[in-house]
């Protein structure tokens, strides 16, 4: 039953409680910034490569009439538009797309291939939505800045690279974002969700998103014949041994009440079928909410991993290697009272069926490092879905699986997700600065 009343909200989505100038003025640019979604899907860029997207947004932010600073922590792109005293508002896109082929049939499907920093050869694609971000990006600058009778104060547009690999905000803050450019009392952002139907805004108060930890471990052994186990010490049964107790840091270790994750992406070892090899390499992913389950789940990795090697005698000069990767994504946190105040506020406008309340997630942002930064920020980041009618009635029905963001098959309605991000950020922003 409430399935079926989200389809029937999401198909319709232009729709206000009331209509207004701001809705009318998103409605009216809508066409013009879906061929800037369409531009942007056609011709992604992978992570602090974003040359070409960068200079398309300080092109649109410039015409506006905003102060435009590229280069900012890579990429990184900064408008500032300043009008009278005032607070100040951060208002935040990403811009980087994925190593990921694109098989979605579009008629502006992304046909590039690059090559990545690791050397791997391999299709782009805006599979998480940025296209759609950065699109309402545009409208949003481009409405407050025609409507500035209608506020006062500072709004800080920052187009950021570098989001997929948790990167891009801390460039931009080691180059100087709070220090070289008026620094923000509050700070907004969105993204497209491909687990609820388009248009429906989702908000989330506290952890919205999770701790984001890569870690790789080296698990040495002693090679030898395959035919004669007792004289090695074999890397992959002692990696298999590893997999398997990590999962009791989970299941025995975190308070059951508390959401934490180790998943084992990738194993690789040996060479051939009669080959013992030295050495196994594994990689995780590490996900929790609050820093004293990072903690835990980190330092038990590396105790576990060193527990199983010496239980399988394994010798002092082979224990395994443990590297936590250095792009830590931290938790996103949504301050009160803006987060409560601003689904008041999306809720007067768009009508309770279309605004919800969304339980945290286990992706990562790195959005949250501007929060990080300054802690006095109100901070928030908020859910616009992008399943389409027709794929949100089948997967009610049981008939098909939606695909993830990131997934090969990601196409949201951009124009659902488009138009109500725009006309929703700009709600708040005029919210935020009123006069």
């Amino acid at each position: 039953m409430l399935r079926s009343l989200l389809l029937a909200t999401a198909m319709t989505f232009t729709t206000p409680a009331l209509a207004d100038p701001v809705h009318d003025a998103t409605q009216a640019a809508l066409p013009q910034l879906m061929e800037f979604y369409r531009d942007f899907h056609a011709n992604p860029e992978l992570s602090t490569h974003e040359v070409k997207t960068a200079a398309k947004l300080a092109e649109e932010a410039r015409k506006a009439g905003y102060k435009v600073t590229e280069k900012v922590g890579g990429t990184g792109v900064v408008a500032v538009l300043e009008n009278g005293p005032g607070p100040v508002l951060l208002i935040r896109a990403d811009m980087d797309g994925l190593p990921v082929t694109e098989a979605t049939g579009l008629p502006f499907a992304s046909k590039v291939r690059t090559t990545n920093d690791d050397g791997i050869e391999s299709g782009v694609m805006h599979a998480c939505g940025h296209d759609t971000h950065m699109a309402s990006w545009i409208g949003t600058l481009r409405n407050l800045a025609a409507m500035k009778a209608k506020w006062h104060g500072t709004v800080v547009m920052i187009a950021q690279p570098a989001e997929e690999r948790g990167l891009g905000a801390r460039a931009m803050l080691d180059d100087g974002l709070f220090t070289r450019f008026p620094k923000p009392q509050f700070a907004l952002a969105f993204h497209d969700s491909a687990g609820a139907p388009a248009g429906q805004i989702g908000v989330t108060a506290g952890y919205a998103l999770a701790n984001v930890d890569s870690v790789d471990i080296t698990v040495k052994g002693v090679g030898g014949h395959g035919a004669y186990p007792q004289t090695t010490k074999d890397p992959i049964v002692l990696a298999a041994r590893i997999v398997g107790a990590l999962q009791t840091l989970v299941s025995r270790e975190v308070d059951p009440q508390e959401a934490a994750v180790v998943t084992v992406g990738m194993i690789k070892g040996g060479s051939t079928h009669n080959i013992i090899g030295s050495d196994v390499t594994m990689l995780l992913t590490v996900r929790s909410f609050k820093p004293e389950v990072r903690k835990l789940l980190l330092d038990g990795i590396a105790r576990i991993a060193r527990g199983e090697a010496i239980a399988a005698g394994v010798p002092d000069d082979r224990m395994p290697e443990i590297k936590v990767r250095d792009n830590f994504t931290p938790a996103t946190f949504n301050t009160q009272p803006i987060t409560d105040r601003m689904k008041a506020l999306w809720t007067a406008r768009f009508g309770k069926d279309r605004v919800v309340e969304t339980k945290a997630v286990m992706g990562g942002e790195d959005f949250s490092r501007y929060w990080l930064a300054d802690n006095s920020i109100q901070s928030l980041i908020f859910w616009v879905g992008g399943v389409p009618a027709d794929k949100w009635a089948a997967s009610d029905n049981g008939k098909k699986p939606l695909p993830s963001l990131h997934s090969a098959y990601w196409a949201p309605d951009a124009e659902a997700v488009v138009g109500t991000a725009t006309e929703a950020m700009t709600a708040a922003a005029l919210d935020i600065l009123k006069k």
